[in-house]
């Protein structure tokens, strides 16, 4: 009996210990200024904005932010100015704090994902990349990204509308997305397909139906151009109905 009180008195002592002890630290740390900005982002992502630019637009936002008490800062108002930046998808904040051998410091996190564009396109209307969302990210000198590109004449709500679910099949389809580097409209909206391998170009025609012409174009290269006949042509129509029309060199 004695063994078990002596085992209870420990247990009751040890946790009036962590609840006194977490009690001084939270009032310890209640107070604690920020010391430093830590910025966080997946270096694999595309494109990807430099961390001198995005610490710029936190401290815009809160331009005391060092040396201010963590409990003051507005983690919303920050995560909301790095959003503003187009090419930006999401930021998080987390105030943390962290103690060192003699006193505690206050951190701010802010972790950033950045949209991940799907084509670049280069119109009459300028040059911007698309993510998968039809969002615009603007062309920068900070950053590129190797995407498919989309040339010649037409404007945001064709590419949008048209042009953008086209790119996403191709994406997502290995086959294509090994075969095809170049989209090209014209101006009567004939689409023109540049391939990363061979030199000929393939007359899509308009977009309407571009999966039952693609499964054509599939068809041709398993039976002809799989047969090492790649030079053969030098231009490749789909453009007509259940048709793979062929023009010799």
């Amino acid at each position: 009996m004695l063994r078990k009180l002596l085992k209870l008195a420990g247990y009751l002592g040890l946790m009036m210990f962590f609840i006194i002890t977490l009690a001084f630290t939270s009032h310890e740390s209640k107070n604690v200024p920020c010391r430093s900005i830590e910025i966080e982002f997946d270096n694999n992502e595309l494109i990807r904005l430099s961390k001198a630019e995005i610490s710029r637009m936190i401290k815009s936002a809160d331009k005391d932010i060092i040396g201010k008490k963590l409990e003051d800062i507005n983690a919303e108002v920050i995560e909301k100015a790095v959003e503003k930046n187009p090419a930006v998808l999401k930021a998080e904040v987390f105030k943390v704090v962290a103690k060192d051998t003699t006193s505690y410091k206050g951190i701010v996190t802010v972790r950033v994902k950045h949209r991940r564009p799907v084509v670049r396109v280069m119109s009459e209307e300028g040059s911007y990349y698309l993510d998968k969302f039809g969002d615009k990210i603007p062309i920068s000198t900070n950053y590129t990204a190797n995407v498919l590109v989309a040339t010649g004449y037409f404007l945001e709500k064709y590419a949008k509308e048209q042009l953008l679910p086209f790119v996403l099949f191709i994406e997502n389809d290995e086959f294509w997305n090994a075969q095809i580097e170049q989209v090209h409209v014209e101006k009567n909206g004939d689409v023109i397909l540049t391939p990363l391998v061979g030199d000929q170009i393939i007359e899509l025609g308009k977009f309407d139906n571009y999966l039952e012409k693609l499964r054509n174009m599939r068809a041709f290269y398993n039976q002809v151009l799989a047969n090492n006949n790649w030079d053969k042509y030098d231009k490749i129509s789909l453009k007509y109905k259940n048709q793979v029309v062929a023009k010799k060199r």
